[in-house]
């Protein structure tokens, strides 16, 4: 701590500044629609009073911006005014931004130009929050993981620890959908459970991303395939003038980012980041050591001003061992347990997936089209040897699997007679899927073992449609969706009318600070490739013999939007979700609604398609954009997450955590300081009670080394309320050829305790041999030892901008 201290010392006593402390931003405004240049246009730096105005050619160049990340706004009489994203302003890095402004139509005889901080698109009226790289960047507790940050959302949970479960309005983490750059990414995290989406740490690199953008309802017809939410991201485009480089260095992974021009008319940007996680998990005296690489790619051709060409890639390699030396120098008695049970307990995983995309746009007169193909895949392993010992004989679990997706989409978007929005297309898709299962475990019912080969081929396809338009100057706005999907598994999923979703929106605006929004619709998703691929040790594809369908959810929301000014809003929103035709454990006799947060595999078993589930509660968001240097979010859910047991009687789920809170605040001060907090308040999940008898059964207990959890009491109890508080320092310096970032992220300041299930262990003797029942010599004699954490974790973190 002394040397921490010291060296924060030395940083802040470094000469600060350049006498130079402002600096340049470069662009271009052109017509949304014919791409044409627009001429006089007024572009404005918020929260200040430096502006300019295009020329004749449409290009502005402003000299005198402020340092740091800024917003930009442009208007222009008959023309919807445009705020953009952040973009960073250093001395050395100048930024090049292109706005595309749309016709306004509906535009009243007194023109009054405002800011537009919060969009609000016509087809996703409400359960829509965007989020641009500032607040990404500097979230507190978020690791610059997109995926935590999003955790400050409304009706957003999340686990205690170190997952990036995304559970959304009560519904599992496999209930979700993410895209960037309009390709869809099946893995979006590092080690990421297969069946579902959750995962330690995100793939996706923040020094690529310009915003994301988080569907919670509403989801437009063009995204299907997801029940909970849509996430969409956008990366940022190379610098179409010079080289920009980033390097980071945080505490758990380095990475480089750069981008720039290759010609006049192609730009790139590309990063690599490289973990070194293991040798972090090694001081630490962690049982396990993972570590992982990704790559992040966007290359954009424009063929000229109506035609262009992205290609994008994401990838990820992840490596996974046991550290069998954990214990050397340990004597705590709890501690010992604890590793020895994860090293029993957890088997060696290792990963590799990518996705790449081929985006090829066309701007017509009042029409864009746009082509999207795209491959990802993923190769997923894994084995577990009793002790560890490595030997044929001693196998517990073999697992290999590969996920191949080809993807095709096309879509229209159109500007018809009156002022119509249209969008149309189709999507087809070629899926390739294989496992390789050896398992041997232990239920209620005894020790069983699964061993079976599967390949699996499936075409799928979709088509969509949505009409949109704004009524009485504005004051309305419909939308209306419709969608087909299909796939040729069985005769009942092939049949597109058989998953028919229509969707409507509406959104009435009361004053010129309230309004009122609603929405409804049906939302199809195909149940994981784990489950369609299941055979029994016969071969036969037992789920598609039991009548496996796409899982339903209906979808009901209402609110009521309030924004005083500009830069701040207040909502509340009502919901209501109805699920259907959900999986359904034969073995275990549970929803698979209530798996998806813990690592391994969800749905590689026989399944049903009878469960039924709701889950309904309402949302309050108070909310203000960064605006002169302060900025925050408060936010309030209560939920009832509830599913279908075996008696067909609704219990809580999984994730029926109540009650969610979180409030994340940040200011900016002179001299480039900046101070940001968030604090989150989770509920208390249910859990299942072990099944003692079962557990302590010694054939068992040598095959699982784990509880056997008795799902005749399925969610029975409940963990405690968990809170964090999280506590992020930023200060920056600019120099005349590259820029500082210095940060102090304490995550959980506090040292809250969570809690989690406890380990069921056999109790040992003096030399670690496990003790057996002296009145029943078939078993163990167990112990539940306390499986809670609380540490404080302070993070260390540099970036430097060249």
């Amino acid at each position: 701590m002394k040397k921490l201290c010291c060296f924060l010392l030395l940083i802040v006593t470094v000469s600060t500044i350049n006498a130079q402390d402002l600096g340049v931003i470069r662009g271009k405004v052109i017509d949304a629609q014919t791409r044409e240049a627009l001429p006089f246009v007024n572009i404005l730096i918020l929260g200040t009073n430096t502006g300019v105005i295009s020329d004749e050619s449409g290009n502005f160049l402003i000299n005198n911006s402020p340092l740091g990340y800024m917003k930009l706004q442009a208007s222009f009489i008959g023309y919807q005014t445009v705020v953009s994203e952040d973009y960073l302003v250093t001395l050395e890095k100048s930024p090049y931004i292109i706005f595309q402004m749309n016709v306004d139509n509906e535009q009243l005889e007194e023109v009054v130009i405002q800011s537009k901080l919060f969009r609000k698109p016509v087809e996703n009226p409400l359960s829509y929050q965007s989020i641009g790289i500032a607040e990404i960047e500097k979230n507190p507790g978020g690791d610059r993981d997109i995926l935590k940050v999003i955790q400050s959302f409304p009706g957003v949970a999340s686990n205690p620890g170190f997952r990036n479960d995304i559970i959304i309005r009560g519904g599992s983490p496999a209930e979700n959908k993410f895209y960037l750059d309009g390709v869809e990414v099946p893995v979006i995290n590092h080690f990421q459970t297969q069946g579902s989406t959750g995962g330690p740490v995100g793939i996706i690199n923040a020094d690529l991303i310009r915003k994301a953008d988080f569907y919670s309802s509403a989801f437009s017809a063009n995204r299907g395939n997801a029940l909970s939410s849509i996430i969409e991201f956008t990366m940022k485009e190379g610098n179409p003038e010079k080289l920009d480089i980033r390097a980071t260095l945080g505490t758990s992974d380095a990475g480089i980012t750069a981008d720039g021009h290759i010609g006049e008319k192609t730009t790139f940007i590309a990063s690599v980041r490289q973990s070194y996680l293991s040798g972090l998990f090694r001081l630490l005296k962690l049982p396990f050591l993972p570590t992982y690489n990704d790559f992040q790619l966007n290359v954009k051709h424009k063929f000229d001003d109506k035609n262009e060409l992205s290609l994008i890639g994401l990838g990820a390699i992840d490596k996974f061992k046991l550290n069998e030396d954990v214990n050397d120098g340990i004597t705590d008695e709890d501690d010992l347990k604890r590793n020895n049970y994860i090293l029993s307990n957890i088997p060696v995983q290792n990963q590799w997936n990518y996705t790449v995309g081929l985006s090829y746009k066309h701007y017509g007169e009042k029409s864009t089209q746009q082509i999207v193909l795209s491959r990802n895949e993923w190769d997923n392993v894994a084995d577990k040897y009793e002790d560890n010992t490595g030997n044929s004989e001693d196998l517990l679990l073999k697992y290999s699997s590969r996920e191949t997706e080809n993807k095709l989409r096309y879509e229209n978007f159109s500007t018809l007679k009156n002022n119509y929005k249209l969008n149309f297309g189709v999507g087809l898709e070629q899926v390739k899927y294989y496992n390789a299962t050896y398992q041997k475990f232990a239920n209620s019912s005894g020790v069983e073992i699964i061993d079976f080969s599967s390949n699996l081929s499936l075409f799928k396809y979709g088509i969509f449609g949505q009409i949109s338009k704004a009524y009485f100057n504005s004051k309305l706005n419909v939308s209306f969706g419709v969608r087909f999907d299909g796939v040729d598994y069985d005769d009942e999923m092939s049949n597109l009318f058989k998953q028919f979703s229509p969707r409507l929106s509406l959104a009435y605006a009361l004053t010129e600070k309230w309004a009122v929004n609603a929405s409804a619709g049906i939302y199809n998703q195909l149940p994981s490739y784990t489950v369609m691929g299941y055979r029994d040790n016969d071969g036969v594809l037992v789920n598609k013999e039991n009548g496996l369908e796409y899982i339903t959810a209906e979808h009901l929301v209402a609110g009521l939007e309030f924004k005083p000014n500009t830069s701040s809003k207040v909502t509340l929103e009502g919901f209501y979700k109805g699920y259907n035709n959900y999986p359904f454990s034969v073995e275990n006799q549970i929803s698979l609604a209530n798996l998806g947060a813990g690592f391994g595999v969800v749905g590689n078993e026989e399944v049903t398609s009878t469960s039924e589930g709701r889950a309904y509660g309402f949302e309050v968001l108070l909310q203000k954009k960064s605006y002169s240097g302060l900025y925050g979010i408060l936010s309030y859910t209560f939920v009832r997450s509830e599913f279908k047991d075996l008696n067909n009687e609704y219990i809580p789920s999984s994730w029926d955590n109540r009650n969610l809170l979180t409030a994340t605040g940040g200011k900016k001060f002179n001299k480039n300081w900046e101070l940001g907090a968030k604090f989150r308040l989770v509920g208390g999940r249910p859990y299942t009670p072990y099944d003692y008898e079962a557990s302590a059964d010694i054939a068992n207990y040598n095959v699982n080394n784990s509880g056997i959890l008795d799902y005749s009491e399925l969610n029975t109890l409940r963990f405690d309320l968990f809170h964090q508080l999280d506590i992020r320092v930023d200060k920056t310096w600019y120099w005349k050829h590259f820029s500082l970032n210095l940060y102090l992220d304490i995550q959980n300041i506090l040292g809250s305790e969570n809690q989690e299930q406890g380990f069921l262990t056999p109790l040992t003797d003096a030399d670690g041999n496990a003790l057996i029942d002296p009145s029943d010599p078939s078993k163990y004699l167990l112990e539940e030892v306390e499986n809670t954490s609380g540490t404080v974790l302070p993070k260390i973190g540099v970036i430097m901008d060249f």
